[in-house]
This record gives C-alpha cells, sequence and structure tokens, in this order.
C-alpha cells in the first residue's frame, strides 16, 4: 500500500491547555491555513481539526513534510521558538498509523469523555471545508464516508453512545429531560469556568432551549458566546435573570452558596424551577429545595448518571474497535487498489486503440446492423480479455506484491508505448 497519508496530533493526552490555547484554530483560520499548506507544500488533500482538546492536521504527500507543516503551524499561530513546541506533537507517519488515529478520533475513542459525539461532529465541518476549498480528493472522500458509515455502525451496534458520560453531558441532558414540556425553555449558564465552559460545548449544538450565558468577567460570557446563539447577562442582574429562567445551571466557583432559600423566597417562584449545582463546594443551598417549585440536582447524582453511563460505553470498546478494524480492512483494500488502477485503465484503453484500429479496417463494407453486431462482439471480446488481468492484479494487492505484477504487464503489453503513443495522437 503507498504510504501517502500522514498526521499529526496536538490534544489533551500530549499539551497542557496552556500549549493547546496558543495552537487552536478558529474556522476561518483552518480554511486560511489549509490554503497555506497548499501553496507551500504543494499538498493537495488534507484535513484541518481543532478543538478546545486537539488540533490535528491529516495530509497526503509522497514526501514526509510532517515536521515541516507543524513548523507552518507554529508560526502561523505567532510562535517563533518552534522547536520547544514539537515534544507536544504526536506524528504519525505511517499511514497505516494515521488512517486508525484519525478512525478512532472521529468515532469519540479518543474523546476525554469517550463517545462524546462533539468530536465526530467537528470532523464532519473539518470535511466540509476541505471539500469547499478543493481540498478532499478521491483518498479523502472515500476514507470519510468509511468513517462515516463506521459511525452510523457503532451507533446502531453498540452501546458506546447511550446515556451522558461526563458531569457536564449529563447536566445538559438533564436540562432537555426537565424542560420537554415547556415551550421555548430559558436556560441559564452561571460561571464559565472550566466546566461552566464544558457545559456551553455541550449545549451549544442544541436547540431545545434559550440560553444565557453569565460570569462575573462580562469578557468571558462575549467569549464564550461568539459563534453561538447564546443571550450573555451582566452579574449584578443575577436576580432577574434567575427569575426568568427556567432552568440554571451553576458551576460558579465560591466559599458559600450563591443561591440560598433566603434570596429564592425574595424572587418568588411561580413555575418550577430546576437547579443544577456543578460547583463544588456547592453553590446552591441545601434548603433551596424548602421554596416550593424549586427542585435541585447536585453534583452526586449527575455523577451516578455519568459514572453508570461511562462504565456501559467502555464495555463497548472492543465492539467498536472490532468495527474499526473491520472498516479500515475494506479501505486498505481500496487504497491499495488505487495503485494498479492506471495499470487497468492503460490495459483496457490499449485494447480499446487496437480493437477500434481493427474494426476500422474491417467495417468498411458491412452494413449497420452487421457494423453493430461486431461492435458488441468486439467490446465482449476485450471485456473477456481483461477480466483475467484485472483479478490478479486486485489479488496481488491484498497480497501485498502488486508491484512485481504491475511491471510484467507493463512490459508485456507495452503500455508506456501505448500510452505515451496515444498522448502524441
Amino acid at each position: 500500500m503507498q504510504n501517502i497519508f500522514k498526521a499529526f496530533s496536538l490534544s489533551y493526552k500530549s499539551a497542557p491547555l496552556a500549549v493547546r490555547e496558543q495552537v487552536t484554530l478558529t474556522e476561518g483560520e483552518i480554511k486560511d491555513f489549509s490554503l497555506k499548506i497548499k501553496d507551500l507544500f504543494g499538498i493537495q488533500e488534507c484535513l484541518v481539526v481543532s478543538t478546545c482538546n486537539r488540533t490535528e492536521v491529516y495530509y497526503t504527500s509522497e514526501q514526509d513534510i510532517t515536521a515541516d507543516v507543524i513548523k507552518a503551524l507554529l508560526t502561523y499561530k505567532g510562535i517563533i521558538d518552534t522547536e520547544s513546541y514539537f515534544v507536544h506533537f504526536q506524528q504519525f507517519n505511517l499511514q497505516a498509523d494515521a488512517v486508525k488515529h484519525l478512525f478512532e478520533v472521529a468515532t469519540g475513542l479518543h474523546s476525554q469523555v469517550v463517545g462524546d459525539l462533539q468530536i465526530p461532529n467537528q470532523i464532519k465541518h473539518s470535511y466540509q471545508f476541505s471539500a469547499d476549498l478543493n481540498m478532499a480528493g478521491p483518498f479523502l472522500h472515500r476514507l470519510m464516508h468509511t468513517i462515516f458509515f463506521s459511525n452510523k455502525r457503532v451507533a446502531q451496534e453498540t452501546s458506546f453512545r447511550d446515556g451522558a458520560a461526563s458531569t457536564s453531558y449529563a447536566a445538559v441532558a438533564l436540562t432537555e429531560e426537565v424542560t420537554q414540556n415547556i415551550n421555548n425553555p430559558k436556560v441559564l449558564i452561571l460561571g464559565l469556568g472550566e466546566i461552566g465552559i464544558d457545559v456551553c460545548h455541550n449545549i451549544a449544538d442544541k436547540e431545545f432551549a434559550e440560553i444565557t450565558v453569565m460570569n462575573r468577567t462580562r469578557a468571558k460570557a462575549e467569549d464564550i458566546a461568539k459563534g453561538n446563539n447564546f443571550r450573555i447577562a451582566d452579574f449584578i442582574e443575577l436576580e432577574n435573570e434567575i427569575r426568568r429562567a427556567d432552568v440554571i445551571i451553576s458551576s460558579v466557583m465560591i466559599d458559600k452558596p450563591l443561591i440560598t432559600k433566603e434570596l429564592m423566597e425574595k424572587i418568588g417562584i411561580l413555575t418550577f424551577k430546576y437547579f443544577i449545582d456543578l460547583s463544588v463546594p456547592r453553590s446552591v443551598e441545601d434548603n433551596v429545595e424548602e421554596v416550593a417549585g424549586a427542585l435541585v440536582y447536585n453534583v452526586d447524582s449527575l455523577r451516578e448518571r455519568a459514572d453508570e453511563a461511562l462504565r456501559i460505553r467502555l464495555a463497548s470498546i472492543p465492539d467498536v474497535e472490532r468495527i474499526i478494524d473491520e472498516a479500515i480492512v475494506a479501505f486498505n483494500d481500496w487504497s491499495r487498489e488505487m495503485v494498479v488502477s492506471p495499470t487497468i485503465n492503460k490495459l483496457k484503453n490499449s485494447l480499446e486503440q487496437i480493437r477500434k484500429e481493427e474494426i476500422a479496417r474491417h467495417l468498411k463494407n458491412l452494413s449497420p446492423e452487421e457494423s453493430e453486431r461486431i461492435e458488441k462482439i468486439t467490446m465482449g471480446i476485450v471485456q473477456k480479455i481483461m477480466k483475467s488481468p484485472v483479478l490478479n492484479l486486485k489479488a496481488a494487492c491484498k497480497r501485498g506484491d502488486a508491484d512485481q505484477l504491475v511491471d510484467i504487464i507493463t512490459e508485456l503489453f507495452d503500455l508506456e508505448k501505448q500510452a505515451n503513443s496515444a498522448y502524441v495522437h
């Protein structure tokens, strides 16, 4: 198999957040950088993926230019001391390794919360960017559609996507559950530390509610709202925002509860109000539930949900790996056959040229009906002649020794000469 597909990855497994956030790319930067490496290195097919947890580049090239592309990425992000960052990158310079890594990332095996659908969806977006830029050719198209089909199998045949396997995702799932009978529910996300931001990421693709974000520092709320259909509220409006919200998801880091029974009695509750407290120590007071209409869920109850879902997902990993392995085998068969397809086309064109030349010599005095019959007969002969070489070439591909047979067929049928002759004509 040709070794044309390569990749590199900077992820939460290999780099701290302080490094990852320096290298992360916006949607506009993904497109711009893709075109940049096309110009710099002549890369025709590439997939650039960038999230809060990983920045990865997959590309096709006969040459091993991974280190150069990494350097180009770091330079693009304004990092001058590029050498010191190389330790954080995983490099996949063998096609088999790069393909397997993309399969595992795209199915959620390498997500911080295994089975998380966020990264597969982001990879779909990145693939669309590549297609829009005409940087997705036959190899990448085939690979991505094989991955998409594998993801469908994972969803249908395993429990790998079942349940909410992180507390932040469980909070979003619970929010959907308790608001399913509320028309256009209003959700307030209070506090934008690491957990609050994770909640925002998990809820961003949902469309079941109006989302408001609130943080002591408004700039942070504005930053997380970029590109999302979120409202922003100032912290000084806390009472009013709690009053209007149906669900309050709080992850405020504070020494004593921010939301108290006294505050809730002051605000007054006209309908059910759900408090999901992800803070440690807690930011919602124990006795808030004593106020009629207030229901409180804390991090322990959510963690129980998440732990059970995670246990089920982890138990499904062998099934997911089996599906990936089966898909990779099928993709590798196709990839190997790509190597011999030019030879097959040359042989077909050579035989077709001979057929047409011979027919031209003998059909001058035949009727249209006779000419049509001879045309069909000779085309059938060519197809039968082609059948054995094609089957043998494909079998050789699977054995891994197609190169020798390609050379024999090329020499036996003088395909290089035939191709050059056809080009001249």
